[in-house]
């Protein structure tokens, strides 16, 4: 994560800004007084968000643990052939 003064960003701002949501690359703006603050496109912040949510919900980090182990297993639902067509089809 880049690292820059508020100087520097309010200098600025349209390319941090623009530099933010393209690369989605926050950025630590620090101020004189050693107070620091990020920037970050909305999208990473609601994708981050949803991160939190599942990771903070017990019964969410149970189905993905019960999913990897069918998955590992491969023991997890098999779709029919006609099934399949019809996902592919759509």
């Amino acid at each position: 994560m880049d690292s820059i003064s508020v100087n520097q960003f309010r200098e600025n701002l349209k390319t941090y800004v623009e530099q933010t949501v393209s690369d989605h690359e926050p950025i630590k703006v620090t101020r004189r007084s050693g107070d620091a603050f990020i920037v970050m496109s909305a999208d990473d912040w609601e994708r981050e968000q949803e991160t939190l949510h599942v990771l903070q919900s017990s019964s969410l980090m149970q189905q993905i643990a019960d999913s990897m182990k069918t998955h590992t297993t491969r023991s997890g639902y098999k779709p029919t052939q006609e099934q399949l067509d019809e996902i592919i089809n759509l």
